[in-house]
C-alpha cells in the first residue's frame, strides 16, 4: 500500500529535491507539489494525499494559514511542518493550526521518510531542536488546569517523553512499565485534557 504525499514549497529546487526523496522511498509516491499555499488549497482537497509536507514561508498565504484552512476543509489529512524556522512562535503556531509535525529542512532524506510514516500512523515527529523547545516551553509555562483535568506525576511524565517524540515502547522501557500501562496512562490523558492526539495534548498542557 502506497502512502500518497504532497508537498508545498516555494523553492524549486528543494521542492524537486522533496519529491525525489518521496517517490525514491520504497511505498511512498509525491502525488502533487505545489509552490503556494493558494494552489495548494485548491489541488490537495482533490488528491487528498496521506500526508502533505507544508513549508511555513510562501508567498501570499502563509504556510500556517494554508495549514489551518487545510485542516477545516479536509480534517483526515496529516500535514507535516518542513521549514527552516525553529522559533516558538513558529513552532506552536503551526502545531495549533493543525500540523501534525514539525521538521527542520537540514533534516535527513532518511528522517523525513520516517516522520512522513510516523505522521500517517497518528504520530506527531518533531526534530530533536523543536523538541527541546517544546520541552523547554512544557517547564516554564505550566498550565493551570481545573482540578478535574489535572494530570499525575506519572501522566506528566509521559506527556513529557511524548513532547520529546517517543514513542510508546520506548517510554514503556525508560520507565519499567508495559505497553499497555503506557497506553491505559495516555487514555487517561485525553479524557482529562479532551483531546484525541498526542499533539492536541502537549498543546492543550502547554496552553
Amino acid at each position: 500500500m502506497l502512502t500518497s504525499v504532497a508537498i508545498v514549497e516555494d523553492n524549486r529546487d528543494f521542492r524537486t529535491t522533496l519529491k525525489n526523496f518521496v517517490d525514491e522511498a520504497p511505498g511512498y509516491r509525491c502525488v502533487l507539489a505545489c509552490d503556494t499555499a493558494e494552489e495548494a488549497l485548491k489541488a490537495i482537497p482533490r488528491a487528498l494525499p496521506d500526508v502533505v509536507l507544508m513549508d511555513i514561508h510562501l508567498p501570499n498565504m502563509s504556510g500556517v494559514a494554508c495549514t489551518r484552512r487545510l485542516k477545516e476543509i479536509c480534517p483526515s489529512v496529516r500535514i507535516l511542518i518542513l521549514t527552516v524556522y525553529e522559533d516558538n512562535e513558529r513552532i506552536f503556531g503551526a502545531l495549533r493550526a493543525g500540523a501534525s509535525g514539525y521538521l527542520l529542512k537540514r533534516a535527513e532524506p532518511g528522517e523525513i521518510i520516517r516522520a512522513i510514516n510516523e505522521v500517517r500512523l497518528g504520530g506527531a515527529p518533531m526534530s530533536s531542536q523543536i523538541a527541546s523547545r517544546v520541552v523547554e516551553s512544557f517547564h516554564e509555562n505550566p498550565r493551570a488546569l481545573p482540578e478535574e483535568q489535572k494530570l499525575s506525576p506519572r501522566e506528566e511524565e509521559i506527556l513529557e517523553e511524548l513532547s520529546k517524540g517517543y514513542t510508546t515502547k520506548e517510554i514503556a522501557s525508560r520507565f519499567s512499565i508495559s505497553a499497555n500501562t503506557v497506553h491505559t496512562h495516555m487514555q487517561h490523558i485525553y479524557d482529562k485534557l479532551h483531546v484525541r492526539s498526542k499533539t492536541e495534548a502537549i498543546l492543550k498542557f502547554l496552553g
